[in-house]
């Protein structure tokens, strides 16, 4: 599944198109994704603009000047394409097939906006990903948010939170930091490369970061920090592109290609020095991905 790195890169690349665009037309080409789709889905969204492209955790929201609000989530392989009036695609550096059989795209917006005519395609082989349109002034009470914890980038994720949050907590850290409730949009991907970061071992039990009066131990400081950095990397990187995923111009992130150890069983750990093993866990039906050696804290 597309973690928030990936979803965050597919919001850049489209709102130069969708924002501030006036959508002409929406082809729904089938009555349901994962979930079917809302009642008079196209006839609500045709003729309203996007005020604004928005992302909160791993769901895209485009705002619309209507009053309602596009919800996207990509699910296990959905993407978004980007084409031109005249059907050939934005430039691309293409290292591996892009999902654009017409038989998998789902959705077709025509847009008029400040960046001319264009065409956004909704493509999902699987069909695990879902829209629906959502009262702007109800999005933080809805169900698919209102359980959200912070964001892991911006101020709000800080050692004193996740303290708070963390506090006679029994769960492994690994656990924790998975749990939407206390980290919005935070997958495993990332969790394993930030524990690798701040050295902590996945198994360690979430409430041993903090003391008995509830402050947050070193080990917690470390971790935030981690995280952040992690997350912003892979933004800048365009996202890490495991199996289905691309951008929305068809090329493929690169920071798997920086994991320390993510998907690297057996392989040296490459902490300078440190001589370990990248090891694989199982953790809640997960793969846990880490060193060992230097993974202790």
């Amino acid at each position: 599944m597309p973690e928030l790195p990936e979803v965050e890169t597919v919001r850049r690349g489209l709102a130069p198109v969708m924002e501030g665009a006036r959508i002409l037309a929406v082809d729904q080409r089938r009555p349901n994704l994962r979930f079917a789709f809302p009642e008079d889905f196209s006839g609500r969204l045709e003729g309203a603009t996007i005020v604004r492209l928005g992302r909160r955790a791993k769901y895209l929201l485009a705002e619309l000047d209507t009053g309602e609000t596009l919800v996207c989530h990509l699910g296990m392989s959905g993407s978004f394409r980007i084409e031109a009036r005249d059907g050939t695609d934005l430039p691309g550096v293409f290292h591996m097939p892009r999902g654009k059989e017409s038989v998998h795209d789902h959705v077709i917006f025509e847009l008029d906006g400040p960046a001319g005519h264009a065409r956004v395609l909704y493509n999902d082989p699987r069909r695990f990903g879902y829209m629906d349109l959502i009262a702007t002034d109800l999005i933080d009470r809805h169900p698919w948010f209102s359980a959200l914890g912070v964001e892991p980038v911006g101020n709000e994720l800080s050692a004193p939170y996740l303290a708070e949050r963390f506090r006679n907590k029994k769960a492994p850290l690994k656990a924790a930091l998975l749990d939407q409730s206390i980290i919005a949009g935070l997958g495993n991907i990332y969790v394993c490369e930030a524990m690798w970061r701040s050295r902590l071992a996945p198994k360690r039990l979430a409430g041993e970061l903090v003391t008995k009066a509830g402050a947050p131990r070193e080990k917690l400081d470390r971790l935030v920090p981690a995280i952040r950095d992690v997350i912003a990397e892979a933004i800048e990187a365009g996202g890490s592109s495991l199996r289905d995923h691309i951008q929305t111009d068809g090329t493929l992130g690169y920071f798997q290609h920086r994991f320390s150890v993510y998907d690297r069983e057996g392989e040296a750990c490459k902490r300078a020095e440190c001589d370990g093993t990248v090891t694989r866990i199982v953790q809640s039906g997960r793969s846990t991905f880490y060193c060992p050696r230097c993974q202790t804290g």
